[in-house]
Order: structure tokens, then C-alpha cells, then sequence
């Protein structure tokens, strides 16, 4: 059971980073196995298809970020900085990956919604659902933040998928240009778009 389990996660972290670097549609099933060092008959031991495999990535690499974004946006900091340090929090990493292969990696979901999205119904399905369970994790903080009269936004589910949405703009731009520092912006474009009361 061990071996298998491995043989499995070694799939799923080879595709990962090929999708990675050079998404998903390039990618043939031998490549991947060859990159994770394991028999063709391994990969269909453990999933029906590349879309499955797709749809294994996303979830794995979901459960990670929910994890790191409950950590961030939760505890007993003031609402906005809490959410600053989300940001922060995506910048260090998109900082640490070009660090580690020379470019930007981008947004795994960010990169397959735009390459998957008119073709894959499965995996858009999975991607929306991703993306509005990441509005409802920061709607929460920006609704703290009206309560305590910090921002003046008045609907703050609309804010919320504002927020995200420049989140995952400005990652688009730092991959689109290979620098981090596009990142920059975020904490006073979210402030902006917040209505933040103070300084």
C-alpha cells in the first residue's frame, strides 16, 4: 500500500510541475510517468484519464492553499491584516518559486482557467467552485472589516470577488512579466477598493 500511495503521489507531483512549467494540453501521459519515474500501467492503475489527473492536481494543490489561506485570514489580528498578510503571504511564495526555477509561476488555477476553461466542462466546474470558495474566505474578513466601520464598502460579496479578482490580476501580471514586483500593489489596490477608512 505504501509503494502504491507513492507511486501515486509521485504522478501527481510530476504533473504538477509540468503543468506548471508548461501547462497542462502539451502534456502526454509517457511524460508524465517518465518524470515521476514510474511505469506507464501505474498512471491508469490510479486514474482514468489526464483530465482526472487534472482534477487530482487542482484538488491537491486546493487543499494546500486552503490550508495556508485559513492560516492567514484567521486568528485574532485586525480583519485588513489579516488580509494583507495573505498577500503577503502569495507574494513570498510567487517570490520563493522564481527564486527556485528563474520565472514566475504564476496561479496553477489562474494558468488552467485560462487554458482549460472553453474545453475541459469538468475542470472549469472544479476551477468556479475553487475560486468562489476563495471569495467566501475573504468576503468573511471584509464583512469583519464593515462591522468595524474599517472599510465603507456596502456589499461585501461583490468586494470580496473584487479583491480576488485583483489578486489573481496582479499574479497574472507578474507571470506575464517575470517579475514580482508587479505584486507590489496589491495591499493599496485592495485598500482602494475596500473604501479602507484608515491609514
Amino acid at each position: 500500500m505504501g509503494r502504491t500511495s507513492d507511486a501515486r503521489q509521485k504522478i501527481l507531483a510530476a504533473a504538477r510541475s509540468l503543468i506548471e512549467a508548461r501547462g497542462y494540453s502539451a502534456l502526454g501521459v509517457a511524460e508524465i510517468c517518465t518524470a515521476a519515474g514510474v511505469p506507464k500501467g501505474s498512471f491508469y492503475h490510479f486514474f482514468e484519464s489526464k483530465e482526472s489527473l487534472a482534477l487530482a492536481v487542482v484538488d491537491e494543490h486546493w487543499a494546500a492553499q486552503q490550508r495556508d489561506w485559513t492560516r492567514a485570514l484567521s486568528g485574532d489580528a485586525e480583519p485588513l491584516e489579516r488580509l494583507r498578510r495573505l498577500f503577503e503571504e502569495t507574494e513570498a511564495a510567487q517570490r520563493a518559486a522564481q527564486q527556485g526555477c528563474g520565472t514566475v509561476a504564476g496561479c496553477l488555477f489562474g494558468n488552467l482557467t485560462l487554458e482549460l476553461s472553453n474545453r475541459t466542462e469538468s475542470v472549469r466546474e472544479r476551477l468556479q467552485e475553487i475560486f468562489e470558495a476563495q471569495v467566501d474566505m475573504v468576503e468573511s474578513v471584509v464583512a469583519e472589516a464593515r462591522e468595524r466601520g474599517d472599510i465603507t464598502v456596502t456589499d461585501t460579496g461583490e468586494a470580496a470577488r473584487a479583491v480576488v479578482a485583483q489578486l489573481e490580476g496582479q499574479v497574472l501580471f507578474a507571470k506575464l512579466y517575470n517579475n514580482t514586483g508587479r505584486l507590489s500593489p496589491l495591499w493599496p489596490n485592495c485598500r482602494a477598493l475596500l473604501g479602507a477608512t484608515a491609514a
